[in-house]
């Protein structure tokens, strides 16, 4: 498979703290990648770096064959690069059919084109909230409506930063099933997540992380069989 989302050599900081450190990671078309790692390891820097939250300072990002380091958020997204955020940001002012027409954008080759009724049936619970403030939904319902919103995006690949946080465990199912979903619509995901469990469960690769560098990576089975890696670096018995 050809790389769908490619970065090499990336560094980033926070002020003067050195948080990515020549990271290489890939992609392909179609692709679950997982990232995972204790807190603080670089993880949701990574994401950050790739869409330009955090401004790379070495090394280089290229999506869909562009190199796109430097370029700005909105210009990365402009390009199909989706980002759903750990905290959500959805405007709870907003019902929900309005906070779907802020991530619309136009339909883009050779990726899957998000409609409004498209995203009721992958996601029927905002089908009976669409009037309904954003601020009346529960933390599971809000996860969905980040979700639905970054497709209307129309991405080639999403960045799917702790979907899983602080829901119940039905709803953690339900997210699961919806990155399988989107995956068997030939979306690349790269998603970051505590839930080892859900991780290797929707994964076709996984990266290790550990203080901003991938200290290694392979297929869900060999992860699985590797105690060394699992208690040293996820604290997984």
């Amino acid at each position: 498979m050809l790389p769908m989302l490619t970065a090499k050599n990336l560094n980033a900081y926070y002020g003067q703290a050195h948080i990515l450190s020549d990271l290489d990671l890939e992609a392909a078309a179609g692709e679950v990648v997982v990232l995972l790692g204790r807190n603080g390891a670089g993880k949701s820097t990574t994401l950050k770096a790739l869409i330009g939250l955090v401004p790379p300072s070495g090394g280089e990002v290229v999506f869909r064959g562009e190199r796109i380091e430097g370029l700005q958020p909105f210009q990365i997204a402009q390009r199909g690069l989706g980002y759903v955020p750990e905290d959500r940001r959805i405007f709870t002012e907003l019902t929900v059919l309005e906070n779907l027409e802020v991530g619309r954008q136009p339909a883009r080759q050779g990726v899957p084109n998000w409609t409004v009724e498209r995203l009721f049936k992958l996601f029927p619970n905002l089908a009976e909230t669409g009037d309904r403030p954003a601020a009346q939904m529960s933390g599971g319902e809000q996860q969905m409506l980040t979700i639905a919103r970054t497709l209307m995006g129309n991405p080639a690949c999403i960045l799917l930063d702790e979907p899983s946080e602080g829901l119940a465990p039905l709803i953690v199912r339900e997210i699961g099933g919806i990155v399988l979903g989107l995956k068997g619509q030939g979306l690349s995901i790269l998603l970051v997540e505590q839930n080892y469990h859900l991780a290797l469960q929707v994964a076709d690769r996984v990266y290790v992380m550990n203080k901003g560098q991938i200290v290694w990576d392979g297929t869900p089975a060999a992860l699985e069989a590797n105690e060394d890696v699992k208690r040293r670096y996820l604290g997984v018995a």
